[in-house]
């Protein structure tokens, strides 16, 4: 920034005024910049993944069509992430007249405050120069938002300091909007927006310029628009005025990971389990990969699941704070049993509950059984199905047999690894299968432990064991006819009885 012009005269002079002198508008730099970045094969949004062949395409075609455009999606599917990186497509750095509350263009200022100092300073007049992240503005919709707040609104204070009359330009106050002009301006939550603000962003989408209040001024803001919303609220049924929908120029949709890889893809880039040792140990954190394909599906199945809320959603923080929280609790124990190593096992998923049954909008079947209930079987469901996906059709026969022979293990959420791996090493055949799970032979205990339970509770989850209420694994317990009451035997002995007894009731 130290070889940035700053006077109008040295701005002239120089190469950095080239797209203002010819008259580029914000989406014209948009465009150019991502005509450039498409050339040199760069990635455009690096970090969102899951959307290189679906949502990015639409957003690339947005930008070069020049559109204000719009990310219609659950919560959780990266819209606001996505629309804060535009910003890597807008220049380095862009000149501005110094102290224009609106970043006039000093080439063609369109404030009266603007005008004036270049027509008292000539190339003389300061320059100050903006970022690319200081040219975006975000603003979260509620309802309280005023027009004042978004366009703005004469300031009687103003007036009194300059001893001008209320009615000149210079006694205005702007709004978020025009203090973004010569960027982008994002607004999340469209729809919540009330009625008479949504229309008052009309001018400025159609004929690009805003009127402040009555003073007959006319602003012509250069400013790249994107919204985001919440599909469910973007109808014409909904809260959105639809004068305004007909203005956006593409209504992109966004949606949640495709594929387990992708949503685990994703949870791996987001979730805090990359984490210091603290003073005084040195714990190492190994995740195994069945964990992490069993915590992503439980977002998956949850978002399959009629007990929960579909126009909600099941946002793509659920497994990300639900893998943080299963770390965490696998670092827990091997703190308190002085283990160097923390492996998660399906235990600390269970412990991991809170991170679940706070972000699942349970529909009324869901609220009668209860959030715990259904976190529990979502859990079961989603380490059947990794368990069918590692091991379908692997011969389990012995291990089950262990326990129909009167076998029962019971491992301890708290118990160290140690002494779990010779619990589960009595179970004849079982650690022999933890290979399927891509374990080698020399794997740490910690780890045979992970796999071992990970087994056991597939087969629990497919009912081929069983799991009393002390948690420990039994075998199933087979269904046997059921036996008559005491009365109904009487009555099968002696049918006469039963027959006498129907009599004197008629």
């Amino acid at each position: 920034m130290a070889n940035l012009p700053l006077t109008l005269g040295a701005l002239r002079s120089s190469h950095w005024g080239a797209s203002a002198r010819n008259g580029w508008s914000v989406k014209d730099e948009l465009r150019h910049n991502l005509i450039a970045k498409l050339a040199r094969k760069e990635p455009l949004f690096p970090g969102v993944l899951g959307y290189e062949e679906t949502v990015v395409p639409q957003v690339v075609n947005a930008v070069l069509s020049k559109h204000n455009f719009i990310l219609l999606g659950l919560r959780g599917q990266a819209k606001t992430r996505l629309i804060r990186m535009l910003t890597s497509l807008l220049d380095e750095w862009t000149p501005y007249v110094a102290g224009s509350e609106i970043r006039d263009n000093p080439f063609a200022p369109i404030s009266r405050f603007a005008r004036q100092t270049v027509e008292q300073m000539g190339d003389d007049t300061p320059i100050a120069w903006l970022s690319a992240d200081e040219r975006y503005v975000e603003k979260l919709a509620t309802p309280d938002v005023t027009i004042a707040d978004m366009i703005g609104d004469i300031d009687p204070i103003k007036a009194a300091r300059r001893g001008a009359d209320i009615s000149d330009e210079l006694t205005i106050h702007y709004g978020l909007l025009p203090r973004a002009n010569r960027g982008i301006f994002a607004i999340n939550e469209l729809p919540d927006l009330a009625g008479k603000i949504q229309v008052g962003l009309f001018n400025i989408m159609q004929e690009g310029d805003v009127q402040i209040k009555g003073y007959p001024v006319r602003l012509p803001l250069d400013v790249m628009l994107v919204f985001t919303a919440n599909p469910e609220d973007y109808t014409a049924r909904g809260k959105i005025v639809t004068p305004l929908k007909d203005r956006i120029g593409s209504e992109i949709r966004t949606h949640y990971p495709l594929t387990l890889g992708h949503g685990i893809e994703i949870t791996s880039q987001e979730a805090w389990t990359a984490r210091p040792a603290a003073p005084g140990t040195a714990i190492e954190i190994t995740i195994p990969d069945f964990i992490r394909s069993t915590v992503e599906q439980i977002a998956f199945s949850a978002r399959d699941d009629k007990r929960v809320d579909k126009r909600s959603g099941v946002s793509q923080r659920l497994p990300i704070s639900v893998l943080e929280n299963v770390v965490s609790s696998a670092e827990r124990r091997a703190l308190i049993s002085g283990e160097t190593e923390a492996v998660p096992r399906v235990a600390d998923i269970y412990a991991a509950l809170p991170a679940i049954t706070g972000k699942l909008e349970l529909e009324y079947e869901g609220e009668l059984k209860g959030g715990d209930a259904v976190a529990r079987e979502l859990i079961k469901l989603a380490v059947m199905k990794v368990y069918t996906q590692y091991l379908d059709g692997v011969n389990m026969r012995q291990v089950v047999q262990w326990f129909e022979l009167g076998g029962a293990v019971r491992l301890e959420e708290s118990a160290s690894a140690q002494s779990l791996v010779h619990a589960l090493g009595s179970i004849q055949g079982l650690l022999e299968h933890t290979g399927k799970l891509g374990l080698s032979e020399n794997e740490s205990d910690a780890l045979r432990v992970s796999a071992g339970e990970f087994i056991l509770e597939g087969l629990y989850a497919h009912r081929r064991i069983s799991r009393n209420e002390e948690l420990a694994f039994v075998a199933e317990e087979r269904r046997r006819p059921v036996e008559p009451t005491p009365g109904e035997e009487e009555e099968e002995l002696d049918p006469r009885r039963r027959r006498k007894q129907r009599r004197d009731f008629n």
